[in-house]
């Protein structure tokens, strides 16, 4: 009898050791193919997406990326050095600012593209705010002759220091009603930004007049957004050649 219970005792014992055996190599099996469809890497790619894209040989950001960032409201002084304070959070309009300084050669390209607004593109109730550094290294003379009408021009080394701003030109999109960075770069002019931030905010107003488009239904204004969306997100902007398949490009 003692003899039968033991023999029964190994028997559980070894098929408890296979069980396991084969639960570990099922999961492991299942993790494999999870990863062979994409979904790994996707889940990779959505928790590990930079909010910040810069264009090579561009400032590049402080830190580490920080998706969603908590925004500032702007607090420095005007251009006749009267006190300023704009409010960028917690407002029902979004804002972008762009961060330049009178005195690099690459911020001429943006003073003189936000010289005329007809140039400048931004998704409806949006406004721009130019900032630049404060009175201890901006001088409000050199600034004058540079600001253009329609924009606001706040001088607060302070909002550099509290958007961590690495360098000019630099921009920062902020979406007001939730206080948050919905997307931040550089480039070599306001065409370039405006491309990264339409890839991050998944807006083409930025890239486009949209004032002459057409009332659609609901449903498929809803739809193309999304196609819009996925596709910047793929990096393909409106014109790329991977839209129009079989289409020669002409030189």
């Amino acid at each position: 009898m003692t003899a039968l219970v033991a023999g029964l005792t190994v028997l559980v014992l070894v098929m408890a050791v296979l069980v396991a055996g084969l639960l570990r190599s099922h999961a492991s099996i299942l993790r494999r193919l999870h990863t062979l469809d994409g979904g790994e890497q996707e889940s990779s790619a959505v928790s590990a997406a930079p909010a910040i894209r810069t264009f090579p040989g561009v400032p590049q950001p402080l830190g580490d990326p920080v998706p969603g960032a908590p925004a500032h409201d702007l607090v420095g002084r005007g251009l006749t050095e009267e006190s300023v304070v704009i409010r960028t959070t917690g407002v029902p309009h979004n804002t972008v600012i762009a961060f330049l300084t009178s005195g690099c050669s690459t911020c001429q390209n943006f003073w003189q593209a936000f010289a005329d607004p007809v140039d400048i593109r931004l998704p409806g109730g949006t406004r721009l705010v130019i900032v630049t550094k404060g009175l201890d290294a901006e001088s409000p003379s050199a600034l004058l002759p540079l600001a253009p009408d329609w924009a606001e021009v706040v001088m607060s080394t302070k909002a550099w220091t509290d958007f961590r701003v690495p360098g000019s030109p630099y921009v920062v999109a902020v979406d007001g009603p939730s206080g948050r960075v919905k997307g931040e770069g550089t480039g070599m002019s306001w065409e370039q930004v405006a491309r990264l931030l339409a890839q991050a905010t998944g807006d083409l107003s930025y890239l486009s007049d949209t004032s002459g488009r057409s009332v659609k239904p609901v449903g498929d204004a809803e739809r193309e957004s999304r196609v819009d969306h996925d596709l910047l997100a793929a990096g393909i902007m409106p014109g790329d050649p991977s839209l129009y398949p079989g289409v020669e490009a002409r030189s």
